[in-house]
C-alpha cells in the first residue's frame, strides 16, 4: 500500500500548464480574484502524483493536512493519526482515540496540526491541536505522550444540545428530533484562511458544524460555520483526557456564518480555502431533501462580503451573516443554489490546497489482511476545472 508515483519531471509542468486557464475558480457575478503569487520555491511544485496513506484497523478515512516545507502528509483515520513522508512511508503514527478525529488542516503559523474531535456522549467538542513534530513513531498514546492538546468549542455544545421543543430533555445522538438548533450534529469541517469577505485579512480557523440529515425539518437548511482568532489559545488548551472531558475554551466565537445549501448528511466533512482563487471548498455527503438538488461540492465566493439577513427556516425569525456560494458549476433555479453533483470520492475524505490550482483529493477504501478488513487512505493530486458534474481532474495515473 506505499506505491506512488515521483517521476513528474516535465510531464507535470506541461499538464499544469495546460490547466491553467481552468484552474482559477472564479464567479461569474464579479470579476475573477487574481491569482495570488506563489510562495513555493519551484523544487517543491514538483509534487507527487499520489500519497498513500497505508492500511489500518480504523475508521475511514475523514481528513488530510500537508506540511510542504517538511515534507509530511497527515491522515485523520477516525479514531487516530498517521503521519507519513511524501513518498508514502508511514513516519509516525497517533493512537487512542475513542472520539471522533475528523477534518484536518495545518497551520503555518505554529507548524501544528488542527482537527476536529467529537465525543458527542459527554456533549464535548474540541478543537484538536497535534504537536505534529514530535510524533516520530508509531502508536504513540493521544493522552499519555503529549502530543495532543484541546480545545473545548462552547459555542457548537450549546447549538448541540439546544432544546428546541421545550420539553427539558436531551434526546442525545440522533437526528430524529426537532433537537439540536440548526440540526446541529457537531463538528467536522476545518480550515484555515482569511475572516470572510477579506481576501487580505487576518488568518482564522473555520470550523463548520455537522448537521443531522432530516428531511422533516425546515432550519436545518445552512451550513454554519464558525471562525476563531487562534493567536491567543494557548491560554485555552487543555491536554486531552477522555476520562474527565474539560471545558477549557474561548467564550465566544470571532464570528458565527450561515450558508445556505439545503439540508446535508452530517454537513461539511471537508472546509478548504483555497489560496489561489480566494474561495472556500465544502464537501459534503448528499442530502436527503426532494426540494433540493442535494450537490456534494458547494464553493463559498471568496470576494463577496457577508450580508446581514434572515436565516431561513428557523422557529422565530432570526437574522445572521450570511455567506454567498460562488455562482458556477450547476444552478437549481427553485433554489437558487449552485454546486457541482460530483458522482464518486471528490473531497469528501481530504482535500488540501496547494494553492496553485492543484489539490489533493483523498480517496477512501479497504483491504483484507490476514482475514481482517483494514481501511486505506490515498491522497490523489487534481486540478480544479470548475466543470460539471465534477470540478476536479486528476493530474495524472494514480500508480
Amino acid at each position: 500500500m506505499r506505491t506512488h508515483t515521483n517521476r513528474l519531471g516535465g510531464l507535470l509542468a506541461t499538464v499544469v500548464a495546460s490547466f491553467a486557464c481552468t484552474a482559477v475558480v472564479a464567479t461569474t457575478s464579479t470579476a475573477a480574484a487574481e491569482p495570488a503569487s506563489d510562495p513555493v520555491p519551484a523544487a517543491q511544485r514538483r509534487m507527487p502524483l499520489s500519497v498513500d496513506g497505508g492500511a489500518w484497523q480504523s475508521g475511514h478515512v475523514q481528513g488530510t493536512a500537508i506540511d510542504r516545507r517538511k515534507g509530511f502528509m497527515y491522515f485523520s483515520m477516525t479514531n487516530l493519526l498517521v503521519k507519513t513522508d511524501l513518498k508514502g512511508n508511514p513516519v509516525g503514527s497517533v493512537t487512542g482515540f475513542t472520539g471522533h478525529l475528523g477534518d484536518l488542516d495545518f497551520n503555518e503559523k505554529d507548524g501544528r496540526v488542527y482537527g476536529s474531535l467529537e465525543y458527542k456522549e459527554a456533549k464535548s467538542f474540541y478543537i484538536a491541536i497535534l504537536d505534529v513534530d514530535r510524533i516520530t513513531r508509531m502508536d504513540m498514546d493521544a493522552q499519555s505522550t503529549g502530543v495532543v492538546s484541546t480545545v473545548y468549542l462552547k459555542e457548537v455544545v450549546k447549538d448541540f444540545t439546544a432544546d428546541m421543543n421545550g420539553d427539558g430533555v436531551f434526546d442525545g445522538d440522533t437526528a430524529d428530533t426537532p433537537d439540536h438548533r440548526y440540526g446541529c450534529s457537531g463538528i467536522d469541517g476545518v480550515a484555515f484562511g482569511p475572516v470572510f469577505g477579506d481576501r487580505r485579512g487576518k488568518r482564522e480557523l473555520t470550523v463548520v458544524y455537522g448537521v443531522y440529515a432530516n428531511p422533516g425539518r425546515t432550519d436545518n437548511d445552512h451550513q454554519v460555520l464558525l471562525q476563531y482568532d487562534v493567536a491567543r489559545w494557548k491560554k485555552y488548551e487543555r491536554p486531552l483526557t477522555e476520562s474527565a472531558p474539560h471545558t477549557s475554551g474561548p467564550a465566544h466565537v470571532d464570528g458565527k456564518f450561515f450558508a445556505y445549501t439545503g439540508n446535508t448528511t452530517y454537513g461539511v466533512q471537508n472546509l478548504e480555502y483555497d489560496g489561489y482563487s480566494g474561495n472556500w471548498l465544502m464537501a459534503v455527503y448528499k442530502g436527503t431533501k426532494p426540494g433540493f438538488p442535494n450537490y456534494s461540492v458547494f464553493a463559498l465566493d471568496g470576494a463577496r462580503k457577508p450580508v446581514r439577513g434572515p436565516v431561513r427556516g428557523q422557529q422565530k425569525p432570526e437574522r445572521g451573516l450570511l455567506l454567498p456560494l460562488l455562482r458556477q458549476g450547476a444552478h437549481d433555479t427553485a433554489t437558487d443554489t449552485y454546486g457541482w453533483p460530483a458522482p464518486g470520492q471528490y473531497g469528501q475524505f481530504g482535500l488540501i490546497s496547494l494553492d496553485d490550482g492543484r489539490f489533493y483529493v483523498a480517496r477512501s477504501g479497504t483491504v483484507q489482511d490476514g482475514g481482517v478488513t483494514k481501511q486505506t487512505a490515498r491522497a490523489v493530486l487534481n486540478t480544479w476545472t470548475g466543470r460539471t458534474p465534477s470540478p476536479f481532474s486528476p493530474v495524472g495515473p494514480a500508480a
